[in-house]
């Protein structure tokens, strides 16, 4: 089914609709669930009054500025890794191809251990991961790039750039003092406890710029699905089109890290849970968005309230549900 609006088409598939409307369905209940639900249960209603500034102070208080800036930043930073995730995988014909896999997110931590190190505010940890994240990118792509990036050749460099900087991490760590190891451990985790709207919005406007990049690239990236031949053939300018996907990529990464940390496998899971689900051919960019939003929000409620009174940071959890679903995938998967 396709739509045309003037001179663009858009190509819709029924059984992907009806899963993204889902999707959007079963993250609003979650989010939800967060908001209402804790130490002070809020009812709907009141959470409803209290986003649009009419509930009572206390409500105000328990809804705006401390649940719902947590549950909305779980909301954008899934979403931005799974779309990453999408993106790194749909170029690298690989479901391994994740930037939990390829160095990004290991690099992302360096900076944020650099960042704690060197003072430890919110704004020098969030932009050491940045800075981190960025520089392993272009140091990966520079290595990867011989008479073209390779999909198989961009996670062999990436793996080993993952192995040399959790390495570095390593060290990092035991030369830090005790409170900077402390606090690099806990950030190192992933977490969105303390988490507000500073940082929350700049993970939103980075979606708001890059997701129409996505959708303008995904139709060539699909084209390179088949092969770099095959797409040539075609018009598509490969190395062009993958320079800009993997730009993006990396920078969603980026962002999402430098605001919850390096939560692991949200990347990976996503985009593989959502393309099982749609059944679509290759990684469909809006139902992973979707699904990393309910994943890392589904799991910090996990976290928080069935786990309660332990409260894990949602790293750990999405790092046992990742694991167990590594194994499924490469059980089923044994090529």
């Amino acid at each position: 089914m396709s739509l045309r609006f003037g001179p663009w088409s858009v190509r819709l598939a029924p059984r992907a609709l009806v899963v993204g409307l889902v999707l959007v369905l079963v993250a609003f209940a979650v989010a939800v669930a967060a908001i209402s639900t804790g130490e002070f249960t809020v009812s709907v209603p009141d959470v409803l009054t209290a986003l649009f500034g009419h509930g009572t102070p206390v409500a105000e208080l328990i809804v705006g500025k401390l649940r719902a800036p947590r549950v909305v930043t779980g909301l954008l930073v899934g979403a931005a890794f799974g779309v990453s995730g999408a993106i790194f995988q749909s170029l690298t014909r690989n479901p391994l191809g994740s930037p939990d896999f390829i160095g990004f997110t290991a690099g992302a931590s360096t900076g944020g251990i650099l960042g704690v190190i060197a003072g430890g505010t919110a704004l020098q940890i969030a932009g050491g991961a940045l800075a981190g994240c960025v520089g392993t990118a272009v140091l990966v792509y520079a290595l990867a790039h011989r008479g073209g990036v390779q999909g198989y050749r961009l996670v062999l460099v990436g793996i080993g750039a993952n192995a040399l900087l959790l390495a570095a991490n390593s060290y990092l760590l035991t030369r830090a003092n005790i409170n900077d190891a402390a606090t690099a451990g806990a950030w190192l985790t992933g977490s969105l406890s303390g988490r507000g709207w500073d940082h929350a919005i700049p993970v939103a406007v980075t979606l708001a710029v890059l997701l129409p990049v996505c959708a303008f690239v995904s139709r060539p990236m699909r084209m390179i699905e088949m092969g770099d031949d095959a797409a040539k053939a075609m018009g598509i300018r490969v190395e062009a089109v993958r320079a800009t996907a993997i730009a993006v990529g990396v920078l969603l990464c980026a962002v999402a890290t430098a605001a919850a940390g390096p939560v692991i496998f949200v990347a990976l899971s996503a985009p593989q849970l959502a393309r099982r689900l749609t059944r679509s051919p290759g990684v469909t960019m809006v139902a992973s968005a979707l699904m990393g939003a309910v994943l890392l929000t589904g799991a910090d409620l996990a976290a928080q309230r069935v786990l309660a009174p332990t409260q894990l940071p949602v790293g750990v959890l999405t790092a046992a549900i990742g694991g167990a679903y590594l194994a499924l995938l490469l059980r089923k998967d044994r090529h």
